[in-house]
């Protein structure tokens, strides 16, 4: 495996921890010994979801809640109100234009950006997640990490954005490699892999693999050094493009994301998961998580038809 290696009482802790994750922390990485208990960070248990408070007891929340059904198949339902016409406007009878709207300004005194952040993570959703592979410049460090500021932005060239929160100079692994390599594999997260995929989220330090710690499987990519992820039903070799940094507004002269656009050069897609013409790939098998505000992931198990007009 490429990477770090990791000494074998950290390799044998981290094949068995706790499957309690944040985005961006490792709830419980102190019960790992050795090199990365150094770098571990306490969740804020911050009010980043509906569903819990600070000081709640999030191991008891979910252990209340119902099974993962596994099995639960994609279904198709009908749109909202199946005779709209043209000019009806919202299927609600008028409901929502009964709601009054408060205005925020982003920038206003006192507001923080995290405001900003959770206020964004919380209502642009679902958004795809970009489980994106890279590898160090000098071959020997292999990174994994997912990205929900993720998108499609065209198909020809095949074109992806990835969004980093932090500067180019003081670049975190995976942009780092990035801008290094100009290379990377974009892996789309499905069901059967979720835990595994968020794990790789932990704030290891630079060199250790993510790989071992997900447990996750490597397989050669075609035109890029970065792995797949194997246990991905879809997987896209990207080649760098171009990056373009940006600035805080509240903190002139701190840079704060950069804009990453990736163009695919060779998708990768289970072979029972796309059709004879490799031109469409089945939802009832890909089963795609998406990312939600806080600690929340979706699945996406309904699904409606609507048409696309014709003038």
């Amino acid at each position: 495996m490429s990477g770090l290696v990791l000494n074998p009482t950290l390799r044998r802790t981290a094949r068995n921890l706790p499957q309690i994750f944040t985005s961006q922390r490792l709830c419980r990485i102190s019960q790992i010994p050795g090199t990365l208990s150094r770098y571990r960070q306490k969740s804020t248990m911050i009010k980043t979801s509906a569903f819990f408070k600070t000081g709640d007891d999030f191991a008891e929340i979910q252990a209340s809640r119902p099974d993962f059904q596994r099995n639960a198949k994609v279904t198709f339902s009908k749109p909202p109100k199946p005779d709209w016409k043209e000019g009806d406007g919202g299927n609600d009878g008028g409901e929502s234009l009964k709601k009054h709207h408060v205005e925020i300004d982003p920038y206003e005194e006192g507001r923080r950006a995290s405001s900003n952040y959770k206020l964004l993570i919380s209502g642009i959703v679902p958004r795809p997640i970009a489980l994106i592979s890279t590898k160090s410049k000098d071959g020997k460090a292999a990174n994994l990490a997912p990205f929900s500021y993720a998108q499609v932005i065209n198909h020809d060239p095949p074109l992806f954005t990835v969004g980093f929160v932090g500067s180019l100079d003081k670049a975190k692994d995976s942009l780092k490699n990035l801008t290094e390599t100009q290379e990377c594999v974009i892996n789309i997260i499905s069901e059967h892999f979720v835990e595994a995929a968020n794990a790789t989220a932990v704030n290891a330090p630079y060199g250790a693999s993510e790989w071992e710690i997900s447990g996750l499987h490597q397989a050669p990519s075609s035109l890029v050094q970065a792995a797949r992820v194997k246990e991905s039903i879809l997987s896209i070799e990207g080649k760098l493009v171009e990056t373009k940094e940006f600035e805080s507004r509240t903190t002139p002269g701190k840079k704060t994301g950069v804009l990453a656009i990736i163009e695919g050069v060779r998708f990768w897609v289970r072979e029972d998961a796309v059709d004879e013409e490799k031109s469409v790939v089945d939802l009832r098998v890909l089963k795609p998580i998406s990312r939600l505000g806080g600690l929340a992931y979706g699945r996406t198990t309904d699904a409606i038809e609507i048409p696309r007009p014709k003038f």
